[in-house]
């Protein structure tokens, strides 16, 4: 089967550069999840800075945002901690260029929906999320059929990243993987995120009818919470997503006025720990 030309993208580089060096080593990518602001803007910035050597190697930065559709309780939850402290794309475009500072290796990806970027302004979204240091982007609820919207991602060489979920047959994979870049980000459950673990029978089978697709990485996440799950993920397809479960982590930490413990960071980053030490041994 043709596989989509436009595929390949420009991008900035690290996300490729990333998965081409995983790739040589012989391993898959871990790609850990948080959420801007979640408690609050120092405790997230102080999460996201440790999160490399804790052993992430793609960085996922979720916006927070009023409606998260695709999200389930854990996530919506946090999202909600995060406006209640003052998160928005701003902020969270701000802590990714704050990183930067000190790294300019780890891919770091924005994960949000339209109706932000649209208030922002698409164009300057763009520039300003490029100039910050943001390398690709997932823009949950745009639609391929609407793609053109973002068509400015491009032109500052930010990846545009789509999801695939289980229900996309093969006649709509190549609108769907039409001009992304970056990685493809493999959905392995139907439905929200943190309800129920992915299924590795159907993820052996997804994986590879996805591949005679395309040639771009593949991560899967969507229902991988266990250092066993992104272990067996990462070694089927080329990453492993991990948010909801890393979050739980965070909620559970926090006082009961929902504010950051003492221990509230090294917990998660010892969960990231854990997760990279699975991914690099399986």
């Amino acid at each position: 089967m043709t596989k989509p030309a436009a595929q390949a993208g420009t991008g900035r580089g690290r996300i490729a550069a990333r998965f081409a060096k995983l790739k040589a080593e012989g391993r898959g990518a871990l790609m850990p999840f948080l959420e801007a602001w979640d408690p609050d803007r120092e405790t997230s910035m102080e999460i996201l800075r440790g999160m490399p050597g804790a052993g992430a190697d793609l960085i996922e930065v979720g916006v927070p945002f009023t409606d998260p559709m695709a999200d389930g309780p854990t996530v919506q939850l946090a999202g909600q901690r995060a406006l209640k402290a003052g998160g928005s794309l701003a902020g969270a475009i701000g802590m990714v260029r704050e990183f930067r500072e000190a790294d300019d290796a780890t891919p770091v990806v924005l994960m949000g929906y339209f109706n932000p970027i649209m208030s922002y302004g698409v164009e300057r979204f763009c520039a300003d999320a490029a100039a910050a240091g943001v390398d690709g982007l997932i823009v949950v609820d745009l639609p391929p059929e609407e793609a053109d919207a973002m068509d400015s991602a491009a032109t500052h060489g930010l990846d545009m990243i789509r999801l695939v979920a289980p229900t996309t047959d093969d006649k709509r994979l190549p609108m769907v993987l039409n001009g992304i870049s970056g990685f493809i980000y493999y959905v392995a459950i139907a439905g929200i995120t943190g309800t129920r673990s992915a299924e590795s029978s159907a993820l052996a089978e997804a994986i590879p009818r996805l591949r005679k697709h395309t040639d771009l990485p593949i991560a899967i996440g969507f229902g991988v919470r266990t250092p066993a799950q992104a272990a067996e993920a990462a070694r089927i397809a080329d990453g492993a997503v991990v948010a909801s479960a890393l979050i739980d982590t965070l909620a559970k930490s926090l006082d009961d006025q929902g504010r950051a413990s003492p221990d509230t960071v090294s917990r998660v980053l010892d969960q990231v720990r854990d997760l990279a030490k699975a991914v690099r041994a399986g």
